[in-house]
């Protein structure tokens, strides 16, 4: 756990540094794109059902999220015209930088849920809060066009509790059971060339 924290306190460090530039490019286009702060921030529960605000950039409307938690493929018209190219390659994710510092959260680990669906958990899926969420995980790359899955279910809340975040459980708990920073370089790698790709 040494290591790993190491090596993300390293990375998230240096990586902060040279993306500085590019997050006041960022925070402009968010600025002029429409009204409201650059980040947003959303509680999340993370490891030892400790909770904590976990930080993107800014993609939907002012308050929009008072309409629902989850957003459905490219036609959600909550989100903002840069918000779509953010979530596009990820980049609304880079503030969580600052949430590994911090020590929030890790670069590889659980996705971090908020508390509305973790209340759902079973006894064997809240083992997913052993260990330190991440800003990526096996579950990021296998559900990687989530949003679009979302979009072609006729009740997509219903889809997301009874079939995305069982799957998602099932690889998280495969990581718990078997990580290393290899497998933390690997999932990395794998997550950066499906952004890539997209």
């Amino acid at each position: 756990m040494y290591v790993k924290r190491v090596f993300d306190v390293v990375v998230a460090f240096f990586g902060v540094l040279m993306l500085l530039i590019p997050f006041v490019i960022v925070a402009i286009l968010i600025i002029a794109d429409s009204k409201g702060g650059v980040f947003y921030k959303q509680t999340r529960v993370g490891r030892d059902k400790v909770n904590f605000e976990l930080l993107k950039f800014r993609t939907m409307y002012a308050n929009s999220d008072q309409l629902g938690l989850l957003t459905v493929g490219d036609h959600d018209k909550r989100i903002t015209k840069i918000g779509y190219w953010l979530r596009k390659h990820k980049v609304d994710e880079l503030p969580q930088l600052l949430n590994v510092l911090k020590g929030d959260m890790s670069f590889v680990g659980p996705r971090p849920e908020v508390i509305k669906y973790v209340e759902l958990y079973d006894l064997q899926q809240v083992q997913v809060l052993s260990v330190k969420p991440g800003i990526t995980d096996w579950a990021s790359i296998e559900f990687s066009e989530e949003n679009e899955l979302l979009a072609k279910s006729v009740d997509p809340e219903s889809f997301y509790i009874n079939e995305i975040i069982p799957s998602k459980i099932i690889q998280n708990l495969k990581y718990i059971n078997k990580h290393d920073i290899w497998v933390d370089l690997t999932i990395i790698f794998l997550t950066l060339k499906k952004i890539m790709i997209r």
